[in-house]
């Protein structure tokens, strides 16, 4: 018996892969040093995948334009995630989507400048893709910790990109406009997006180190992600740092506000904490949690005056500040900003509306209701769109919880970029896979579809199920997503033969468990919702 078992044992080591035997992490003093400009910084390896977390980019004052880091001595132990923007504090949730989402809050520092690196080798020659993932929670929350679904190490792995991700500035910290107040706020009014910039130009100038192409960049980020990236395609001084785009569920950016409304916003700021423009450098020392009660009661009330006047309300976001954004998005002179930029855009089915218990068990007779108030006469018209295009409709909800927001955006962005004569070509998509879990209450809901672009089904069980058909729709689309990454076109194995978008032609890819390329195919839907 004894013989037996050291045959066996000698029969694994020598013919079993080594790798069996390796470990899943290496870390230590001597292991995945990297050159930056500001120094060495040291990671980890996890199976096979180099991982860098937190490296600083960037250091700023409140509401100045951020610089480059302070260079520091020796090497920069970078192998936790750093600090994420100060916001509002989570003091709840709701369980049923909590549950599906798993958030990750972080720590909270303003001093939050840091991004993320994954990537398969250092400093090898070759030039690797880089991807640039932008957080979603609009301009005011969110980090690139927040969801399982952000982690970079599988999408790396998978196509041989580099996969970073980015913290910045958010909320009153990042769009606060003190421009009035002195030149030493002179970009105040847009520091969370002065932030993304000198990211890109960290990345432009390290990331060959991290063994990526310079050159090759891509930016992509869904929800106010994709807002973000719709921000940067308008900036001038961005130009030239990134060369592709991909804007998930994030099309909503259809115009900056004004200066004269972001001005507004931090006079009364100043008023709400009884300040006079002479004390404005008062701010810097103000706590967060004062400051940012201020900046919400302020938002508020000019608000309401704005809608008194008939225009619409303001909050923290990007501004027409004449410098960093010196035009609207549909200026032609926007356009022609990234006319050479091949976009991608898409949304999800739902959206937003499995956040609704309300309508979860509604009858058909419920449902029919619904829908006469909504379009009258067109009632009929609608629901048979819908069936036309979704033929396996189970339950009388399926009829109204179709998003019908995000998808005319995700069109208009692409119309637009489309049109631009000689603009480099746009690809569209609708993902309407539904999940499984919990009853299926998640469907195709918003951020569902990040974990099949990062490959990341494993990580995201709570959210996909975890099963064989969420396993095989994100091989697809994150080879998609690889291959636009690499090529500006994401036709990929697997998927159906994948046109550029034009107005004309209406080309859709519908992500599901069979995929397949649809033109026009929910115009009727959206025609009958507008209205016309």
């Amino acid at each position: 018996m004894k013989k037996i078992f050291t045959f066996l044992m000698l029969f694994a080591v020598f013919i079993l892969p080594l790798d069996v035997f390796s470990q899943s992490i290496i870390a230590g003093n001597d292991i995945a040093i990297a050159n930056t400009e500001s120094g060495k910084v040291k990671g980890y390896i996890h199976d096979g995948i180099f991982t860098y977390k937190g490296i600083p980019y960037a250091k700023a004052d409140r509401f100045t334009v951020p610089e480059k880091p302070k260079p520091w001595p020796g090497v920069r132990s970078s192998m936790t995630y750093g600090a994420v923007c100060p916001t509002d504090p989570t003091t709840s949730v709701n369980d049923e989507s909590e549950f599906a989402f798993q958030h990750d809050l972080g720590y909270p520092n303003e001093h939050c400048q840091t991004l993320n690196i994954w990537t398969q080798k250092l400093n090898d020659g070759k030039k690797r893709p880089v991807m640039v993932w932008l957080h979603g929670g609009g301009f005011t929350a969110g980090s690139s910790i927040e969801l399982p679904s952000y982690d970079g190490e599988s999408l790396s792995r998978k196509g041989d990109v580099v996969v970073v991700t980015v913290n910045h500035r958010l909320n009153i910290l990042g769009f606060l406009d003190l421009s009035a107040y002195g030149d030493k706020y002179k970009g105040s009014a847009n520091a969370g997006l002065l932030d993304l910039r000198i990211a890109l130009e960290w990345v432009k100038q390290n990331i060959a180190e991290f063994g990526g192409d310079p050159d090759n960049v891509t930016i992509f980020g869904q929800s106010g992600g994709g807002g973000k990236v719709t921000c940067l395609m308008n900036a001038p001084s961005a130009k030239g740092l990134f060369q592709k785009a991909i804007v998930q569920s994030g099309s909503y950016i259809t115009s900056f506000t004004e200066k004269s409304v972001t001005q507004r916003i931090a006079a009364a700021v100043l008023d709400e904490l009884h300040l006079q423009p002479s004390q404005v450098d008062s701010l810097q020392k103000i706590s967060y949690d004062v400051l940012n009660e201020a900046g919400k009661k302020a938002t508020r009330k000019v608000s309401a005056e704005l809608r008194k006047e008939g225009k619409p309300g303001a909050g923290w976001g990007p501004a027409l500040d004449g410098d960093f954004l010196p035009y609207q998005p549909t200026d032609a002179a926007a356009l022609e900003i990234s006319k050479n930029i091949p976009l991608l855009v898409g949304s999800t089915k739902n959206e937003f509306t499995p956040f609704n218990p309300s309508t979860r068990n509604y009858t058909m007779e419920q449902v029919t209701a619904d829908l006469k108030k909504r379009y009258n006469d067109k009632a009929d018209a609608y629901m048979a769109a819908v069936k036309q295009l979704y033929p396996n409709i189970t339950k009388p909800e399926n009829y109204i919880d179709i998003d019908l927001n995000f998808r005319p955006l995700s069109i208009k962005q692409a119309d637009q970029k489309s049109a631009v004569s000689g603009a480099a070509p746009v690809y569209m998509y609708l993902f309407t896979w539904q999940s499984p879990v919990n009853g299926g209450i998640y469907k195709a809901m918003h951020c569902m579809d990040i974990a099949f672009e990062f490959n990341n089904i494993a990580r995201c069980q709570e959210m996909t199920g975890g099963g064989k058909d969420a396993y095989a729709l994100a091989a697809k689309m994150s080879s998609a997503w690889i291959n636009f990454a690499k090529t500006g076109n994401p036709n990929a194995a697997g998927l159906p033969k994948w046109p550029a978008y034009t107005a004309e032609n209406g080309a859709t890819m519908l992500f599901n468990v069979e995929c397949e390329v649809k033109n026009h195919p929910d115009a009727e839907i959206l025609k009958i919702a507008a209205g016309h």
